[in-house]
Order: C-alpha cells, then sequence, then structure tokens
C-alpha cells in the first residue's frame, strides 16, 4: 500500500513528463477500482496537490492544470479520476454554465447521484466558485427549462424503498393531462410536471411511469417527444444505467461533436465505483456489442488502457 501511494505521489507531484510510468497508473487504476476510500487517503497524504477545504480534498487549479499536460496521454481520465467525486461534478456544472455547453452534465449530476452526492457537489460548488449552484443555473440558463433545472439541482430526494401507489398513479394522469393539454415548448415549464420531477423519489417516478405506460398504452418518453429536456430528465431517472448506455455509444459515433465524445471519459469515470457493471450489462443487451470491445475498438493507447481498467478488464 505504501509503495503504490508512493508511486502515484512521484507521478502527480510533477515527476512526470516523458518520465511518467504509464503501466503503473493504469495498474493503479485496476488496483484501486471499486475502492474509493484509497484515492480518499491518496489525497489526504498528498498536501501539495490536495487542499483540506471543508467535507472535500480541493484539487489545487495550477496542479490541474499542468497535469492535464503531463498526463496528456490519458486524455484528462487520470486526473478526473483522483478528484473527490463532489468536486468533480461541481467542476464539470461549473464549465457547462460558463461556457454554453448543453444542459446534460447539469441533468446527470441532479439526477443519477444519490441525494447526500447532489448535496456534495452543491457544497464543493460553493466552496470552489463562491456561488451556489442553484444560482448560476438560475442565472446563467436562459432557455425555458431553467426553473425545471433549477428544480432538480435543489432537490434532496427521499431514498427509502415506501412508495404510495396511489399517489405514483394519481401523479401518471397529472402527467398524461400536461402533456395532453400543453403546447409545444410550454410543458418544460408546467407547475405540477416540474414539482414531480424534482421532488419525488427515484422509486416512486419509476412507478409512476409505470401506470403512465398502464392508463395511456405508450412510455411516458414516447410521448415526450421533442421535449428534449424533460425526455432526458426521464431517462436518467428512470434507468442511469440505460441513460447512460446511450451516451457512450453516442459518444462512438465518428461525426460526433465533441462535447458528445468527451462523454466518454465522463461517464467511465464517473460510473466506475457505481453502476458501470449494470451498464456494461445494459449496454450489450441495447446495441448487441460488448462495452469493453467497443472501447477497444473506438480508443487506443494508455487512455483505452486506463478506460478498461476502470471497467475491470
Amino acid at each position: 500500500m505504501a509503495d503504490e501511494h508512493h508511486a502515484l505521489t512521484r507521478a502527480f507531484s510533477g515527476l512526470g513528463g516523458l518520465g511518467v510510468d504509464e503501466p503503473m497508473l493504469v495498474s493503479m487504476v485496476a488496483k484501486w477500482r471499486k475502492q474509493p476510500e484509497k484515492r480518499s487517503e491518496f489525497r489526504r497524504n498528498f498536501p501539495g496537490f490536495f487542499t483540506k477545504n471543508g467535507s472535500i480534498e480541493k484539487c489545487e487549479d495550477e496542479f490541474v492544470r499542468r497535469l492535464k499536460t503531463e498526463f496528456s496521454r490519458f486524455k484528462n481520465t487520470m486526473v478526473l479520476w483522483a478528484m473527490h467525486p463532489w468536486e468533480r461534478d461541481a467542476r464539470w456544472a461549473h464549465h457547462v454554465l460558463h461556457k454554453s455547453h448543453p444542459f446534460t452534465i447539469i441533468l446527470e449530476v441532479a439526477c443519477t447521484r444519490s441525494s447526500e452526492d447532489l448535496l456534495g457537489a452543491r457544497k464543493a460548488y460553493q466552496t470552489l466558485f463562491h456561488h451556489s449552484l442553484e444560482e448560476d443555473v438560475a442565472y446563467h440558463v436562459k432557455e425555458n427549462y431553467s426553473k425545471l433545472l433549477v428544480g432538480l439541482v435543489s432537490a434532496y430526494r427521499y431514498e427509502g424503498p415506501i412508495v404510495n401507489e396511489e399517489i405514483a398513479k394519481a401523479e401518471a394522469k397529472v402527467l398524461g393531462e400536461a402533456i395532453k393539454s400543453e403546447g409545444s415548448g410550454k410543458l418544460v415549464e408546467n407547475d405540477e410536471v416540474i414539482r414531480i420531477l424534482s421532488t419525488r423519489s427515484k422509486l416512486h417516478l419509476r412507478a409512476t411511469f409505470k401506470y403512465y405506460k398502464g392508463i395511456y398504452g405508450k412510455s411516458i418518453e414516447e410521448d415526450l417527444g421533442t421535449e428534449l429536456c424533460l425526455l432526458e430528465t426521464a431517462k436518467c431517472l428512470d434507468s442511469p444505467p440505460k441513460y447512460f448506455s446511450q451516451v457512450i455509444d453516442e459518444a462512438f459515433n465518428v461525426r460526433a461533436e465533441k462535447a458528445t465524445k468527451l462523454a466518454l471519459t465522463r461517464v467511465i469515470v464517473s460510473r466506475a465505483d457505481a453502476d458501470m457493471d449494470e451498464i456494461k450489462e445494459v449496454y450489450e443487451k441495447q446495441y448487441g456489442a460488448k462495452l469493453e470491445d467497443m472501447i477497444a475498438k473506438n480508443t487506443h493507447g494508455y487512455y483505452k488502457d486506463a478506460l478498461l481498467s476502470l471497467l475491470g478488464q
């Protein structure tokens, strides 16, 4: 364990460049897979790069910039892997809010993290940027889905096993009536739709979506059609593995935009300790190919090796 920490510290101390031991770094990713406590200990024992700030060990901005160059062959994977997950989510959210990127990352952070992890990301955001995530979403997002996004990032959802089936069924009807009555582009501003999607537990929403299909004969995703923000929200809340499988597959498209391709790194790094095994199963079922084979086919070098290690290969 001491040798592992020493090797990582040497690499992250800037003794890299041509001297970076890429095979060692890939090996560490594999050894420490699903062991976030080891990365936490590494951050605590490396004050030159990580500084204790509130509830996280914050990466120093100067080192982040330098290591992106040092570890360029990993396409930022190693820097993101070493970060505290809350800081990582906060930095991703801040980047998209200030670079006019699509809302997708905000939805991912708000809808696929646990209540504690979303709260942690919001705390990290305040520590890093001296604003709340909620106020920045409200200020920077000018589209009509701003209110929905504010509700989603502000949520602290119940995560217990109890679902009131009667309420879930009644709210399926509320959603159905809203979809029928609201004009194009207005549904995302509907107060009841926002209330249901931004406050109910994920188990409750899955029950609601099940009742919706039973009542109307189609999934809610089918009926949302071109309501892209609501559609992505429903997908994230209903089945994160299915949602992330789609995001990954779109990243493999050679004609995809840069932001879409970058999602491959984001998803693999952020889900490696969470639900990557489920994502792999769902991906193979949806697309008829093993995820590890697709990564091996579409990436190369130490970047490929790092991603495959995060997958458990």
